[in-house]
């Protein structure tokens, strides 16, 4: 009842001019993502307020050797309403999340099929590769289909991610609030973002 911002907010998604353009021009729409390793289940990915993070993902996206689809890396923005979302800041909505896993496991359990895991391919600490929690957040879905509730709109999470900003913090170089839609209603439209230097830094004299 509380837990779900009833504002709107502002996401970015990292994707190659060519759709990018096309998507500001009106003459397609973004498409939902469906793979079985993503990190909020399947949707449209926004980073929630974040241009900088959106453009360093795109970056990296167009070096990789398996990426044909990213050639020219395009922000692009987004005015979103959330709707029904399944804040996964709230602690209701993490309980639904539990919920979900007990779910999954007694199906796997019954079907003798192995849990799917969540993965770290590069060692770096950090699980890319979501497969647990895109099957649990599915699941959640799939309860709600099941029982005849409503639909979420959208999900949200908030991800601490990369290497720790100095020793032993609580912070983490790519901390950041990710945003999946669900409904395609509740992106209320697409802006092309002004192309802004990142956020102010102390001056180097005090850094030295």
């Amino acid at each position: 009842m509380y837990g779900t911002p009833s504002h709107l907010v502002i996401g970015f998604h990292a994707c190659d001019r060519s759709v990018g353009e096309k998507i500001l021009s009106g003459k397609a729409q973004l498409q939902s993502s469906a793979n079985d390793y993503d990190w909020l289940g399947s949707g449209r990915y926004f980073w929630e307020g974040n241009y900088e993070r959106a453009t360093e993902y795109g970056a990296a996206l167009a070096t990789r050797k398996k990426s044909r689809k990213l050639k020219r890396p395009f922000v692009l923005g987004a005015i979103i309403d959330l709707g029904y979302c399944l804040n996964l800041l709230e602690s209701e909505n993490l309980r639904l999340l539990l919920d979900g896993y007990k779910h999954l496991k007694h199906v796997c359990d019954k079907a003798g099929t192995p849990m799917p895991e969540n993965k770290d391919p590069q060692g770096s600490g950090d699980l890319l590769l979501r497969n647990l929690d895109c099957a649990v957040i599915e699941a959640v879905h799939q309860l709600r289909i099941d029982a005849g509730a409503p639909a979420f709109d959208s999900v949200r999470g908030v991800f601490w991610e990369g290497r720790e900003l100095y020793c032993k913090a609580g912070f983490r170089s790519h901390n950041h609030i990710q945003i999946c839609i669900r409904n395609q209603n509740c992106i209320k439209g697409y802006f092309r973002p002004l192309d802004v230097s990142p956020a102010h830094r102390l001056p180097s004299k005090i850094l030295d």
